[in-house]
């Protein structure tokens, strides 16, 4: 059943982001009077599972989902029509609109892609709010158990004050992405500021070691249930403990710690008990366990035992509006951060570099619309991203060949243009190829 509903918002999101990344080449195209002869989701290789043709364009889902297309008459495309290239320009063909329509029509899918990013967001400000931990509220610092973190410097309690210069105002998954991309983080630890210089492969560090979170919040050591086998019967579902053998394990990091230091013998333990303290005493194992099962608390319910306090913002629809651009515009700045590296061979982050497998597991295991329309969004920014690269074959290099020909007056030939989108689209199989290899590496190794 997971793998069906993380399948389902995988193909739900990237149809829905093919159809109108599409739509934005055909809308414009229709407008200017060019034909559209093929408006498709996904790639019909040799046959189509659906099609129907309406008007002069066949509409259709083909079997491959790659991606998807729309033909327009009188383009050097993919799909490689020397034919129809060969006969005298029609009114009709894209070749035979002006410069500036054929830019726009060239434009017209990112340019979806983005506007369609920015309204997720502004909808999502306006349904779902904000909610968050502010960083000031994080007084005992955040759990840092990833091994790449703590050689690079980190340490659980660490209490992040700024990256790159920019003052951390609240917790959320988007601290994380700041790190990782970071040339200096500051902290306070002990009380006292720390800077923390991040290496240029700290990605490529990341991968040598087990897949984890890198920054969490510190949780409270809270009994689920006990083991038929455990020998500490004073634990009940519930509890929570707050010291053991006199030192304070408020949190779960904390408690590891005493145990581990107290193997073989009985301590004595305070818990949380229906809202009041119980004196036990537990007796730790070899391995340095209770022998209980953990329980597993939500935001909330750490907040109504005093752990964190969480902050909700609530925005109408013209405030709405200002917040969900903000959002699209830092995720569009960091996304483009994100190709950066990429591309800089120093950093090792293409070998981080994911195919559909890892779209694919970025979709949780449980429906959430929440979640399903901020991965859509983010999604879109990549994919507009991605297809303004200036390469052949993507809408890039359509749009960098019409710029050179509005600047210069004239227009590369037929036969170049072919060349160039063969030599494009090599390269796109190639960048494939490797994102998709790389996945199928990564769950070969397991990381």
């Amino acid at each position: 059943m997971d793998i069906f509903i993380k399948l389902s918002q995988f193909l739900l999101s990237l149809s829905l982001l093919i159809i109108l990344h599409e739509l934005g080449h055909f809308i414009p195209a229709k407008l200017f009077k060019t034909r559209v002869e093929k408006f498709y989701l996904f790639f019909d290789v040799k046959y189509s599972l659906i099609k129907k043709k309406i008007g002069e364009t066949e509409y259709g889902i083909g079997w491959l989902p790659l991606g998807g297309y729309v033909k327009i008459s009188g383009m050097i495309d993919e799909s490689m029509d020397k034919e129809q290239m060969a006969l005298p320009p029609q009114p009709w063909e894209f070749r035979s609109k002006p410069a500036y329509q054929r830019l726009i029509i060239m434009l017209g899918g990112v340019t979806v892609n983005f506007i369609l990013a920015f309204i997720i967001y502004i909808g999502m400000a306006f349904a779902y709010g904000d909610t968050f931990i502010a960083n000031e509220d994080l007084k005992d610092g955040l759990l840092v158990e990833n091994k790449a973190m703590q050689n690079v410097g980190f340490q659980t309690g660490d209490h992040i004050v700024s990256v790159d210069g920019e003052k951390i105002v609240k917790f959320d998954n988007d601290l994380t992405m700041k790190v990782i991309m970071a040339k200096e983080v500051l902290i306070i630890r002990n009380g006292a500021e720390q800077a923390i210089k991040m290496p240029i492969d700290f990605v490529d560090q990341l991968s040598k070691f087990e897949k984890g979170t890198l920054l969490d919040i510190r949780r409270p050591f809270v009994i689920g249930s006990n083991n038929d086998e455990s020998t500490n019967k004073e634990l009940q579902a519930k509890d929570v403990v707050v010291t053991l053998n006199g030192q304070a394990a408020k949190y779960m990091d904390q408690a590891k710690t005493i145990l581990e230091n107290n193997k073989g013998k009985t301590i004595p333990a305070t818990v949380l008990r229906d809202q009041k303290e119980e004196q036990i005493q537990v007796t730790v194992n070899n391995d340095g366990m209770l022998g209980v099962n953990l329980a597993g608390l939500s935001i909330a319910s750490m907040e109504k035992l005093g752990y964190y306090k969480v902050s909700k913002q609530e925005f109408g629809f013209l405030e709405s509006i200002p917040v969900g651009i903000t959002k699209g515009k830092d995720q569009l700045i960091g996304y483009g951060k994100q190709l950066k590296m990429i591309f800089s061979p120093s950093t090792g982050a293409y070998k981080q570099v994911g195919g559909f497998k890892a779209i694919f597991d970025i979709f949780p295991n449980t429906w959430s619309w929440e979640v399903f329309w901020n991965i859509t969004a983010l999604l879109s920014i990549m994919l507009g991203v991605m297809n303004l690269l200036p390469i052949p074959a993507l809408d890039g290099g359509h749009v960098m060949f019409l710029l050179y020909e509005i600047i210069s007056g004239r227009k590369p030939s037929d036969k170049f243009l072919e060349n160039a989108q063969m030599v494009g689209f090599v390269l796109l199989i190639t960048l494939l190829l490797f994102a998709n290899g790389n996945d199928i590496y990564k769950a070969i190794v397991g990381k």
